[in-house]
C-alpha cells in the first residue's frame, strides 16, 4: 500500500470519528419575525405601539414540504441553534468524506483477476437479433 493511500485512509478513519461524535443535530434554520396581527383592535395597530415578536420559528423541508416550529423560550432557541450548527458540522464533514473516499478509490490499484475470474467465457459484445 503506497504511503499517499495509507494517509488518505487515516485521513477517512479521523472524519469517521469525528462523525460518530457528533451531538443532537437537525437540518434548518431559525428565524425571527414581528410584525403587526390581523386584530385591529389590538395595541399593535395603536400608533406608537411595538408590533408583536421577535417570535422566533424553525423552519426545514421534509419531502419538498416547509415545516415551522415555534421556538417560545429563550431554552428552545437556544437549542435548536446548537442542533442546527451541529447538522452544518455534520454535512461539512460527509462531504469531506466523501471527497476522501473519492480520492482512495483513485489511488487504489485495481485488484489483480483470480484464475477463476480469468477462466469465465465472456459475455459477446454483439447483441442477439430477435426473430
Amino acid at each position: 500500500m503506497s504511503h499517499i493511500l495509507a494517509e488518505l485512509e487515516q485521513r477517512r478513519k479521523a472524519i469517521t470519528q469525528q462523525i460518530a461524535q457528533l451531538g443532537d443535530l437537525r437540518p434548518g434554520s431559525v428565524t425571527s419575525t414581528s410584525g403587526r396581527c390581523g386584530k385591529p383592535d389590538c395595541r399593535c395597530h395603536r400608533p406608537g405601539q411595538p408590533g408583536h415578536g421577535p417570535n422566533f420559528r424553525l423552519t426545514y423541508k421534509v419531502e419538498g414540504k416547509s415545516i415551522s416550529e415555534s421556538l417560545p423560550t429563550p431554552a428552545a432557541i437556544h437549542k435548536a441553534e446548537r442542533e442546527v450548527e451541529e447538522f452544518g458540522r455534520f454535512q461539512q464533514l460527509s462531504r469531506e468524506f466523501v471527497q476522501t473516499n473519492t480520492e482512495i478509490c483513485r489511488s487504489r490499484e485495481p485488484e489483480r483477476q483470480t484464475e477463476q475470474e480469468k477462466k469465465r467465457p465472456k459475455r459477446s459484445a454483439r447483441k442477439s437479433r430477435a426473430k
